[in-house]
Formats: structure tokens, sequence, C-alpha cells
């Protein structure tokens, strides 16, 4: 009978760069799981670092390489989109690579200033402020324009947004405008409801813009959902909005950069295969291409990369409670922790992720189903993104087993909330950075413990 290392070695191109087994364990960029689960115990969180220093630091190259080769004359600048993790040491890991911000909401803001306290951004960062704002919102971008953060640029997502500023900034003042882009085909709606329509753009600028001293037009924001992909409706929508931007920049000679937001997508499964460097190398040809048809200069290119910088850095690692058997076919194992809670993305928009054993791989395997601890009928894991079930280790009742899920980092404590109150009650897990020093030597530190029944009686009012 197979091992559960013969079926993912068979399944899979095992091991990677990331993972490998030694005596029996999993180890995860070289860090021995087995370790920091016997010094932390589960349910547990892990950040390791130093992948989100690699993944900028990839991009750049990627961007770098394809803008020599078509002799491309605009800039790169790498972002930092803050609301798919706005924790301090993800902040702290990312600005070790000369990188910006790109904010969504008023709160970024306090978080832009306490980086500028701390040494870590300066007012010639550029801040590159997203989403539909509320007073609080633009109150905060027109306070950081006036202190001199001169590289703060709102990116205008409705047409009475300039109303404010015109108002309330009193020095120059740089602009972006986003761009309602046309969503996917199957889609629920057409057209995004963020944004301006390319129908008023070119009217927003001649009306509001052009001619006034302090207003400066530096920026056209594109944002598709579905990230950079090889389709045919990425390539469409990305033509559209250059042309867009040939078209302003023609009656705006101050216009000189766009910003392509939906990122890259990270690796969700082992059978992940997403050629990086292809695709990055096409949107620089494509937007070269564009404007040469046109007779514009390329502009400077932005991107606000959230998950891909932080998404692979994270880990959940549970532990097997108990076997259940239901019926003659349904075996399920009961993990420590929720689903729902702790891996929303799991739940609310069936999201798989990487999902391997952490010990035991010599053991056989079988096919088994994953059971939270909630009261939820939805709070089970059940398949795998290349697989419609879910195998691990055959284990004793007396013998523990260990799973981890990978390249969870974005997102889970936004959806999900942090230190709050779960489904159920069920406690936040505790959470481990996972760094590593000049010289390479691993170091853990406890960045929070598990919630207590203190916290939770204090948020409930008792």
């Amino acid at each position: 009978m197979l091992e559960y290392i013969d079926l993912i070695e068979q399944t899979f191109d095992f091991p990677t760069e990331e993972f490998k087994v030694v005596e029996n364990e999993l180890h995860f960029h070289d860090v021995p799981l087995m370790d920091i689960i016997r010094e932390y115990g589960t349910p547990l969180k892990i950040s390791y670092l130093p992948k989100i220093s690699q993944h900028i630091q990839k991009a750049k190259h990627w961007f770098g390489k394809a803008m020599q080769k078509y002799n491309y004359q605009g800039t790169y600048t790498y972002c930092y989109c803050t609301k798919s993790s706005h924790f301090r040491f993800v902040m702290d890991e990312a600005f070790k690579n000369d990188i910006h911000l790109e904010t969504s909401s008023a709160y970024d803001i306090p978080i832009a200033r306490e980086l500028y306290n701390k040494g870590k951004i300066t007012k010639d960062t550029i801040i590159l402020c997203n989403g539909y704002k509320r007073p609080l919102y633009r109150q905060y971008i027109a306070e950081l324009i006036n202190d001199g953060f001169h590289n703060c640029v709102p990116i205008m997502d409705n047409l009475n947004e300039i109303d404010y500023y015109e108002q309330n900034v009193r020095v120059n003042c740089k602009l972006g405008i986003r761009v309602a882009a046309d969503e996917e085909p199957n889609f629920e709606f057409y057209t995004s409801r963020l944004g301006i329509r390319y129908s008023e753009v070119m009217d927003l600028y001649k009306k509001r813009i052009e001619g006034r001293a302090k207003f400066h037009l530096k920026t056209l924001h594109f944002f598709i959902n579905t990230g950079m992909r090889d389709t045919a409706y990425y390539w469409n929508e990305l033509t559209k909005f250059v042309e867009l931007y040939c078209e302003m920049k023609k009656i705006c000679p101050e216009l000189d950069s766009i910003d392509i937001g939906g990122g890259l997508p990270i690796k969700t499964s082992m059978t992940f295969d997403f050629d990086y460097e292809y695709i990055i190398d096409q949107v620089i040809e494509n937007i070269q291409y564009t404007c040469q048809e046109q007779g514009v200069p390329t502009p400077n290119i932005f991107t606000e990369f959230g998950s891909f910088t932080v998404g692979e850095s994270g880990a959940i690692i549970y532990s097997i409670l108990d076997q259940k058997q239901q019926n003659d076919k349904e075996l399920w194992y009961m993990i420590d922790g929720s689903f729902i809670t702790m891996m929303p993305d799991s739940w609310g928009l069936n999201q798989k992720y990487i999902l391997l054993a952490v010990n035991n791989w010599n053991n056989r395997y079988q096919s088994v189903n994953l059971g939270g601890l909630t009261c939820d009928s939805m709070d089970y894991y059940n398949s795998e993104a290349h697989s419609s079930v879910v195998f691990l280790p055959k284990v004793d009742r007396e013998e523990k087993q260990y799973i981890a899920f990978f390249h969870t980092g974005a997102y889970q404590e936004s959806l999900g909330g942090y230190g709050g109150i779960q489904h159920c009650l069920i406690p936040a897990p505790k959470h481990v950075l996972v760094t590593r020093d000049e010289k390479g030597n691993l170091h853990t530190e406890l960045f929070a413990p598990e919630q207590d029944s203190e916290s939770m009686l204090k948020i409930l009012g008792y």
C-alpha cells in the first residue's frame, strides 16, 4: 500500500523550492514545522517574513527585465496594497525593499503617518489613495497633502470627489482618476461600481482640472478583479485603458503614469502553473505597442500588489482532535479550530489552499473530510484545487496528526476580523513570526497569544 509521501511525490513535482520532508516531517522554506508546533502548540498561524521581500524583488526583476528588453522609456514603481494585510510586521518587512503605498480607507492614513514617524517612509514616498472616499478619508488625504506629503495622490472614484480637494487642499496637488472597467463576461454586473466611466473621464478633466494651477492630473488607474491573466478579456480591457491614456495624454501633457491594479495570482495549489515573467513581458509589450501606435510617450507604471506581496508568507497549522466515521463512506478528521473563523476565504469564496500533512508522511493515506469546531454545517474542507477529495495520513487515535494550509497570508484577518468576536466564540489562534538573521539563522517570535475569554467578555460588555 502506498504511503502518503508516495502519493504526494507521484501527484506533484515534489519536493519543491518551498516544501521538503526530512525524517517524516514537513519543512516549509527549511523551517521545521514540528519544532514550532512543539514550542507553541496549535492552532497556530505562521508568517514567514522573508517570503515578502522575495516576492517584491521578483516582481521588480520581472518588470525591469521586460522594460530593458523593449527599451521601455517609463519607470516601474512597486506599491503595497495595504488592505491585504495591515500588520506592522508586514509593513516592516515590505519597506526593506524600496516600495511605496496604496491605500483603501481612512484608517490607512494614520498607518502611513505612523510609518513616517518610525522612519519607514518619507514625504517623498508615493501614496496612491484609492477607494470610494467618505468625509474622514478625504479629510485625512487633504491633511497629508497640506503637511508636505507631495506624492500623496488621491485617485478620484467619483465626479464629486474633487470638490473637497478644491476647498481644503492649500498646496499643489497631484490627482489620479480611476477608470470604471468592464467586469468579466460571466459577472453579475457589466461595469464596475467603482471608478468613473470612460465617457466621463475626459469631461471631468476639461471642466474641473484643466487650467487650475493647483491640480495636476498625473495618473490613470485601471483595476481588473481577475488580476493579470492571459485571457482575451484582460488584454482587451488593458488595451482599451491604454488607448484612453493616450487620448488623455494628448490634451494633458502632465499625465505621465498608469496604475495597473489587479494583482498577480499566488499559488493556491501544488499544481499551480503561472508564467509570471511571460505575463509581465506581454503587459509591457502591449502598453508600448499601443502608445507607439498613438504616437505618445510610454507611461510610468505603478502596480499595487497585495496578495502577491504577503499571501505566500502565511500558513495555518491545526492538529486533528478526533476521527469520526459518520457513515460507510464519510470519515471526518476534526480540527482544533475553524475554517469559517480562521480561513474565511475557504468558506465564503470556496478558496482552495495548499494542504499538506506536517507529520506521519510514512503512514498510509486515506480520503477524509475536515471538520471545524463551530456548529455551522458549512465549517468544513473536503476538496482541493486539483481533486474533489482530501487525502491525509491514516493515524491511530493515540497518534497525533498535524496538518497545515499554506499561502494564507493575505486577507484572512481582514475578512474574518482580528481580536474580535468570532462564530461560536472560537478564539483567534496564536500567531508566530518566523524570520532569518543576516547569517540565515531562524528566529521565531510570538506575535499574539491565543485569544482569551477575558478579552471576549470585555467586547461583549460583561
